[in-house]
């Protein structure tokens, strides 16, 4: 039986996929106490990586969604850290978003928004958190996004 959080965001119509493997050396999430950090999840779609730069080839709305697919992919850790159960998750601590963007473009904030205003629908006041939205000159697989997070659990 899917618990509260799953049972919204499939209201959302998002069911979680399996928790992405890692693409290099490198665990997808440690568990120190009741956080668990969850290493950098991509922009990734159901025809694979979403890639572009922002200010170039993507605009801002196709960065955003690009960002919930990362934002997904980071509740998918989340539940797998938490055996499968994400009504474990207490609450969203904190986000870090990277915007694959040009040096002129400006709207980080905005793109690392489409993970953000996920959570947060999602989730409710759990899904609100503490955050930081960068530019990067490239970023794995030349992705649009790239986000890591650290989530408190019971």
């Amino acid at each position: 039986m899917a618990g509260n959080f799953e049972t919204k965001l499939a209201e959302m119509g998002v069911t979680l996929p399996d928790a992405p493997a890692p693409a290099a050396n490198y665990v997808p999430y440690v568990q120190v106490g009741d956080l668990i950090h969850v290493s950098g999840q991509i922009s990734n779609g159901p025809d694979g990586f979403i890639t572009g730069k922002l200010g170039d080839t993507m605009t801002t709305e196709e960065g955003a969604a690009a960002a919930q697919t990362c934002a997904i992919a980071l509740l998918a850790q989340v539940k797998a850290a938490c055996g499968g159960d994400l009504d474990r998750l207490v609450r969203v601590v904190k986000l870090v978003g990277f915007v694959n963007s040009t040096q002129e473009y400006a709207e980080q904030p905005m793109v690392v928004n489409g993970a953000s205003d996920f959570m947060a629908n999602a989730l409710g006041e759990a899904g609100r958190h503490a955050r930081s939205a960068v530019s990067a000159a490239s970023l794995p697989f030349g992705v649009a996004v790239e986000i890591e997070g650290i989530f408190q659990i019971k």
